[in-house]
Formats: C-alpha cells, structure tokens, sequence
C-alpha cells in the first residue's frame, strides 16, 4: 500500500526557522540591520523625529543596540547555552514566543509618536528577561561556569529601562550614558567570548593546515583585560569623569592590542571565518584608542570613536560568529561563501568611512552617513541572500536542529 501525500509534514520538513535558537534570531539580526539602517538613513536625511520631540540619533541607537545587537546575543545564547550545558536545544513554541516578544518591542518603539509611552516602555522591556528566564534553568542546574552571563543580560535590560525612564523624564544626559553603557556591556562581552573563540578558532584553522598552532595565551592578561573593561564601563556611567574615562580607556587599548598580537591573525590570512574575527577584534584596541585621545585632547579626528565600537567591533564581531556558527550548526562545512567575505570587508569599509572620513569632510556629513549606510546595508543585504536559505531550511546532514 503506498502512503498518501502529507504536504502539511512537507512542509514542516522544509521550514525549519524556529528549529533551533540560533535561526530565527540570526535571521532576524540580518533582516532588522538591513532594515534599520536604510530607515536611519531617511530619518537622518529628512530630519524626521521618530521619538517624540527627542534627537532622532537616540532612535537609531537604541534600536541598534537592543534592536539588532540583542537578537544576535540572543541567537548566540540560546544556541551556546545548550552545548555548555549538555541539555537539549530550545525550538519550538518557546522560541516562537521569544521572537515575538522581540518583534512586539520592536513595533512598540517604531510606533512611539501613535501610541502610549507606557505602553511602548513595556512592549520594549519584556523580552531580556523572557530570554533570561529561558536560559537560568539550564544553566543553573549544570551549574554551568558562564551562568554569570545572566548578569550580563539584567545589565543590558537595566540600561534599556533607564533610557526608558530618561525618555519619559526628558533627561538627555541619562539618555546618552545609559546607551554608552550599553554598549560597555555588550564590549565586554565581546571581550570576554572573543577571548574564549578567537584563539581556539584560530589554532584549529593553523592545525588544519599542518601549522604551528603555538599561540601566546596569557591568563593573567585576560584578566587584567576584563578588568580594564570593566572599569571603563564604570567609568562611562560618570560624565563628570571624562578624565579618568580617557585614561582608562587608553590602558584597555594597550591592553587589547598585547591581547591580539598573541593570537597570529595574519597566519590564517587565508581564511575568512578566521580572519574576520580577528579584523572585528582590532577594531577594539582602536575604538579605544581614539576615545582616550577624544576624551583627553577633544582632537577633532577622534571624535567618532564610537562607531569605531559600535560598527567595527560588535557589528563585525556578531556578522563573524552568525556566519560562522549558522554553518556548523546546519551541519555544513565551515566554509564561508565568497560573497560573506565580501560582507566582512564591507562592514569594516563602513566603520571607517563613518569613524575617518568626517574630520577630513566636515560640511559632507549627509554624503558620509549614506555612503557608510550603503556599505552597512550591502554587508547585510549579502548575508540575508547567502544565509536566508541555509537558517530557514533544515539541517543538510537530516540531524534535528
């Protein structure tokens, strides 16, 4: 007897975007990158105000960071936590719910000038925590060594709720330093994760290729790293201690920079899923560097440090890891495609566009944000076209996941 067609379970077979933490919310880094940053670049060309008698700057940084920044955390956790802990992988109804919660707060903000502030406040807030709630099980019943990475996201969630609170007390300064501390947080969390992958990824790319896989790892220099970037991140939460801030600033650059000499970036030069961990990572030790001169001489040509942080570290750093993993994950060779190399130098061309070329073209700033915009938004038009397929399809080796 042959069994009648099921096309229901076709397509189950098929879609396969909430199989497995990492998908919908890789997915949904690219997409929303995509797509913020071309409305960005209509707000900042029209003068629109998408928050209600607010600088538009504080709409595009707070979407960048709990937009996209947090669905990208989100992805790595939901995917990493599973296999530090040995417990099975989140899918299903869970991480439907978490993508919804995380969309909700996205269309919350969007509409903040048609409806309610509080309802926008709550809409926003929900979902560090559901994702947090997600992930302490597993973590505290393995009494996993990277639970305190729980802390890491009640920070980023503290901050989203003060710069909720500034919005509604109109105080621009809690504003601006709580998205500065924001991005503190999730630098940190670059600094501790990269520490941990960069060097581990590197040497077994060096062993493949039969060569000496003799990196320079020194604890007591991780420490003191972490340590550095912790204090800054303190330090940031004072702007009466601009001082201090540049000072300490400095230090973590000299510190990053010992920190990457030792990990041999330019022996896996062949390499882009290597190679573009180590770019994104030296743009820390000069996102830092240009801050403590900013902080300490106001030389007009280290201004934009931010975006050195913002678009060279975290924003490489997450394109680097969602293309890296998506492949092991989907379980297909860690390879990438010609065009996401491509990607990785376009996203770095765009941090420099928008960290070097203002100084030089002070009255062409509208030129400069699209044109770093364009570049932005080819990175990620590239990885939605090569990665759409490989996350919302299922695992090619027929494995859950």
């Amino acid at each position: 007897m042959t069994s009648s067609p099921d096309p229901a379970g076709a397509v189950r077979r098929r879609f396969a975007l909430f199989a497995y933490g990492f998908r919908p919310f890789f997915w949904a880094a690219g997409a929303f990158a995509l797509l913020a940053i071309l409305v960005w670049l209509a707000v900042f060309a029209t003068g629109a105000q998408p928050l209600p008698n607010q600088p538009p700057s504080l709409w595009h940084g707070h979407e960048m960071i709990y937009g996209f920044l947090c669905a990208a955390i989100a992805g790595f956790l939901l995917t990493a936590v599973p296999s530090w802990t040995g417990t099975r992988g989140f899918a299903g109804t869970p991480l439907i719910v978490l993508a919804g919660l995380w969309l909700a707060g996205r269309a919350a903000f969007w509409s903040a000038s048609v409806i309610a502030f509080p309802v926008v406040a709550v809409c926003d807030l929900l979902f560090l925590p559901a994702l947090g709630a997600l992930l302490a099980r597993p973590l505290l019943r393995a009494r996993n060594r990277n639970t305190p990475l729980l802390l890491v996201l009640a920070g980023i969630w503290a901050t989203d709720a003060l710069f909720m609170r500034a919005l509604a007390t109109s105080d621009p300064v809690l504003t601006h330093t709580t998205l500065l501390v924001a991005i503190d947080i999730i630098i940190v969390l670059v600094t501790v994760i990269g520490g941990r992958i960069i060097p581990a990824f590197t040497a077994s790319a060096l062993r493949v290729r039969c060569r000496p896989a003799d990196l320079r790892i020194r604890p007591w220099l991780d420490r003191m790293v972490i340590a550095a970037m912790v204090a800054v991140m303190v330090s940031d939460f004072r702007p009466s201690w601009q001082g201090a801030a540049g000072v300490l600033a400095g230090v973590a650059a000299v510190l990053h920079a010992w920190r990457l000499s030792g990990w041999r970036g330019l022996d896996a030069i062949d390499e882009p899923l290597v190679w573009s961990l180590h770019l994104a990572y030296a743009w820390l030790p000069l996102g830092l560097a240009l801050k403590c001169v900013f902080l300490l001489t106001a030389e007009p040509w280290s201004q934009n440090w931010l975006h050195a942080l913002t678009i060279g570290v975290t924003a490489s750093m997450i394109l680097a890891v969602m293309t890296r993993a998506a492949l092991g994950h989907t379980g297909r060779a860690l390879q990438v495609a010609k065009p996401i190399a491509v990607a990785y130098v376009l996203l770095s061309l765009a941090a420099a566009a928008r960290v070097f070329i203002p100084p030089l073209a002070p009255s062409e700033s509208l030129a400069i944000v699209i044109g770093a915009g364009i570049l932005w938004a080819g990175a990620f038009a590239l990885f939605l076209a090569v990665y759409t397929p490989i996350l919302w399809r299922p695992r090619i080796d027929s494995k859950p996941g």
